[in-house]
């Protein structure tokens, strides 16, 4: 249960004044839809009203506080022109412009023949000076009031500063003196003020560094840090104390099916199999993430790590995000499993009826060894004889329950997570730091690095026309349509009018897969581009365009400026996989931005996926590199992950400490742990605890 301390924070926002049920839409979409979300709501600016110069000495564009008298009101004849109060300062006039003005309003804020301070920005019109639409207009007694530093906040169509900072300031009044959660001897030596004297001194920074950078936003980051660090830590313990238990194998069943693969192991493959194996041989349950650049094998790791588990008697999954991709896994795996007598089953959402009563039958008595799936794995009905260990590919796109819900069909699951996308060191602790990590940072042999140039999209006729000699030696193009400002239907769109122009060139060579094709449908495109009935796939990137098509060896990416980089880079790792030169275009639209230029220069530079990866990092921030909102990964409110990672280091050493003294957070100490995880968003941790 959430602490009641914590229940005004945690209240709609609709519970401020001033917040109606027209309003409240906005704010959701701001900051959130609860009054503790505008407590993360910080400024981004800064407007210092303490300027209040002669109007003469006053520079054009600058923010003024002045003391006018006014004079008279000019009401236009039109609704559509002006309204203008003519005002003194000392001897020099002064114009207010409003548009769309009441004057019954107006004639109340600004009497004639009496004095009040005004501040906004000044401008000279026509060789006089005038205010449009002034910030701020308040009695003289008032003054002192107005000439503040203003704090400026982030803000959405339809709202404006005004009325957001009263809200802020009505959740900061709200907010309790909660018990100190840190360290005293930390805070010491970091000069760190309490929890609510840094809230409130954040949201009113009186330097312009201060909006970027202070102790008080220091502390609260580190707040934040800790709160993501411990829950890891918890349910990293809770796995670590849950009972496991030794998977025993000889490693025969592995020699014999790697006396059938066509290359040979990297070292990179075998150290992190030795790895595995440590895991699974002990008697906790092993929770590791298999890091892999794009086509480094990690689907051989995970085959040969089910070999071990399939040998010492039980069996095995592997779950994929998609269909797509869960296809392509079995077409790899089947072959080499049932050349040495292990049964594979496929189980997706596409199998229905009879077909799908067989697949349920045989994995729950056992006659499959391996289960090779989308979702449809973990759905109710489907039982396990004796599941051992689970392999989850593309860990970032599935969340926590759902790893959850797949390893509960066994007994004491050992889970081995993969990832195609490299990771940061600082996402990879804030994100994985529940699980070991493995990295495979080494190619298999013959893989030819992929010639990459930046075109623009002017040069599209000259592109086409250079694609018939590579396509008239068997080669095949993969050709990507952006997703246009998050709109399906657009996406959609431009594929297929990009597919329709390419026909004109190409006749009946071009496919095209989009996201609502049905199963079946995309299924049918995709084989018929891999056996080489189709030499150009277009697609959106709203489909995983993963399957292995080794004679793919062009990546043709439109207004590339518009992709991460670690999307960029996941693209251009679908050519290149076999043993043919291959070549990426990454076709530019302009205007181009100095940020996209970077990004275009950094794939050009380097095909290394953890070097890409931190760069994404430095240019575009932790929230955006893995897409946090699609991946179940932890959105920072605070914490910045490119400058904090100071911070998340002694976080996450003061979490190994918390937990190994107080794994319940039972003491006085951890009592104000708990709020602190409430606060921040981290209730499941906090269900994991057997007290909790």
């Amino acid at each position: 249960m959430r602490p009641s301390v914590l229940d005004k924070l945690f209240a709609p926002i609709t519970t401020l004044p001033g917040i109606g049920p027209r309003m409240a839409p906005l704010y959701a979409k701001l900051a959130g839809e609860r009054v503790v979300d505008l407590l993360w709501h910080f400024p981004s600016g800064l407007i210092d009203r303490r300027h209040s110069p002669r109007t003469t000495d006053a520079q054009t564009g600058q923010v003024v506080t002045l003391t006018l008298t006014v004079l008279y009101h000019d009401k236009p004849s039109s609704s559509r022109r002006p309204y203008r109060i003519h005002c003194l300062d000392g001897d020099t006039p002064v114009t207010l412009v409003y548009f769309h003005a009441k004057e019954d309003w107006l004639l109340r804020l600004l009497p004639p023949g009496e004095q009040r301070v005004v501040s906004g920005t000044i401008d000279r019109f026509q060789d006089e000076f005038q205010i449009t639409h002034p910030d701020h207009v308040v009695p003289l007694a008032e003054r002192d009031q107005i000439m503040t530093i203003e704090p400026v906040h982030p803000l959405t169509g339809g709202l404006t500063e005004r009325p957001l900072s009263r809200a802020i300031e009505a959740a900061l009044e709200r907010c309790p003196d909660l018990p100190e959660w840190q360290n005293p001897a930390w805070l010491a030596k970091n000069h760190w003020k309490p929890w609510l004297d840094s809230l409130k001194i954040a949201h009113h920074p009186q330097t312009v560094e201060a909006v970027e950078d202070s102790p008080e936003r220091r502390r609260l980051a580190y707040d934040e840090l800790l709160a993501n660090q411990l829950a890891l830590m918890l349910v990293r313990n809770q796995m670590r104390t849950s009972k496991g238990r030794p998977l025993a194998a000889s490693g025969e069943l592995r020699q014999r099916v790697m006396e059938s693969l066509p290359f040979t192991l990297t070292k990179a493959q075998q150290r992190v199999l030795t790895e595995i194996d440590a895991d699974m041989s002990q008697p906790i349950r092993m929770l590791r993430l298999l890091q892999g650049d794009v086509g480094s094998g990690k689907t051989v790791v995970a085959l040969l790590s089910m070999c071990s588990a399939i040998e010492a008697g039980a069996q095995a999954a592997l779950m994929a995000p998609t269909e797509i991709l869960a296809r392509q896994h079995y077409a790899t795996i089947k072959p080499l499993a049932e050349a040495v007598g292990l049964q594979v089953r496929l189980l997706t959402g596409r199998d229905k009826g009879k077909a799908r009563d067989s697949i349920l039958a045989d994995l729950a008595d056992g006659t499959a060894h391996f289960a090779l799936g989308t979702h449809a794995l973990f759905q109710k009905d489907v039982q396990f004889k004796d599941l051992a260990l689970a392999v989850i590919d593309e860990q970032h796109r599935f969340g926590v329950q759902q790893r959850l819900d797949l390893t509960a069909k066994g007994r004491a699951v050992d889970v081995l997570a993969m990832t195609a996308t490299p990771i940061p060191r600082t996402l990879m602790l804030t994100a994985y730091g529940d699980m070991d990590a493995s990295r495979l940072d080494e190619r298999p042999p013959g893989r030819k690095p992929v010639d990459t140039r930046i075109l623009p999209l002017e040069r599209f006729d000259e592109i086409v026309t250079g694609l018939h000699r590579p396509l008239a030696a068997q080669a095949r193009v993969y050709w990507i349509c952006p997703l246009v400002e998050e709109n399906e239907d657009l996406d959609l769109a431009a594929a297929v009018e990009r597919a329709r122009v390419l026909e004109q060139f190409f006749p009946a060579k071009v496919g095209l897969v989009h996201g609502k094709l049905k199963s079946a449908e995309k299924d049918r495109v995709m084989a018929a581009f891999q056996a080489g009935n189709l030499d150009i796939l277009v697609a959106t990137t709203v489909v995983e365009v993963g399957v292995d098509v080794p004679e793919a060896t062009i990546m043709i990416i439109e207004h590339a400026e518009r992709f991460g980089l670690s999307q960029l880079h996941q693209l251009r790792g679908r050519v290149g996989r076999g043993d043919r030169a291959s070549s990426c275009l990454l076709l530019y639209g302009h205007p181009l931005s100095d940020a996209a230029k970077k990004r275009l220069e950094v794939m050009r530079a380097t095909d290394d996926g953890f070097v890409i990866a931190e760069e994404d990092l430095l240019l575009r921030g932790g929230g955006e590199v893995l897409g946090t909102k699609q991946s179940g990964l932890p959105e920072f409110k605070i914490a910045d992950l490119t400058k904090d990672g100071d911070l998340l280091n002694a976080a996450r050493d003061d979490s190994k400490l918390i937990v190994n003294a107080d794994p319940d957070l039972t003491t006085p100490r951890g009592q104000t742990l708990r709020t602190l995880l409430y606060l921040f968003d981290r209730d499941a941790a906090v269900k994991t605890l057997r007290s909790g």
